[in-house]
Order: structure tokens, then C-alpha cells, then sequence
């Protein structure tokens, strides 16, 4: 009987042993989680402090005014160049082409 009884306290220390080690491991790997979610923290809370300390003072309506600009200008460039070959090279363009069709032989 005495040997029933050292075997089943054997086996429990071994199976509280057991799940020492398995707290354990679930700890450590908690605390590792903990650590790189607070270094992620840190390393947003910097960014953004970085980012409300910029005085650049560039916006989206000074971007969006640019563009706008850029495409005020470019219109105004190719109504000017239509304007030209309108007036100058496709009076030609047109007198050369009905010459061409018009050929008498």
C-alpha cells in the first residue's frame, strides 16, 4: 500500500510540475507579447508626435490647388497650339490633301 501511495503522490507532483512548467511558458510568452505591443506603441506615439511637430505646412487644399493649377495651364497650352495649327497647318494640311485628291492627269 505504501507503494500505491508514493507512486499516485509521484505522479502528482510530476503533473503539478507539469503545469508549473506550462504557466510558466504561457507567462513568458505573455510577457513577450506585452513588451512588442508596448515598443509598437511607443514607436506610433513618436511617429505621430513627429508628425504634429511638422511645420512643412503642406495640406490637401494646397496640393489639390496646385493640380488645379496644372490643369488650368494645360488647357490654356492646347487651345493655344489649336489655335495655331488651326489657323496656320490645317489650311495647308487641307489644300495639300483635296490637291492630292483632285489630281487631273
Amino acid at each position: 500500500m505504501k507503494k500505491l501511495y508514493t507512486r499516485i503522490k509521484q505522479k502528482a507532483r510530476n503533473l503539478i510540475q507539469t503545469v508549473k512548467d506550462g504557466v510558466a511558458r504561457i507567462r513568458q510568452r505573455v510577457e513577450k507579447r506585452i513588451i512588442a505591443t508596448t515598443v509598437t506603441a511607443q514607436t506610433a506615439a513618436t511617429s505621430a508626435g513627429k508628425a504634429l511637430a511638422c511645420q512643412k505646412g503642406e495640406s490637401y487644399v494646397d496640393t489639390a490647388l496646385k493640380i488645379l493649377i496644372c490643369v488650368v495651364l494645360g488647357a490654356l497650352l492646347l487651345t493655344t497650339l489649336y489655335m495655331i495649327f488651326k489657323d496656320n497647318v490645317l489650311k495647308t494640311l487641307n489644300e495639300r490633301i483635296t490637291e492630292l485628291f483632285n489630281y487631273k492627269g
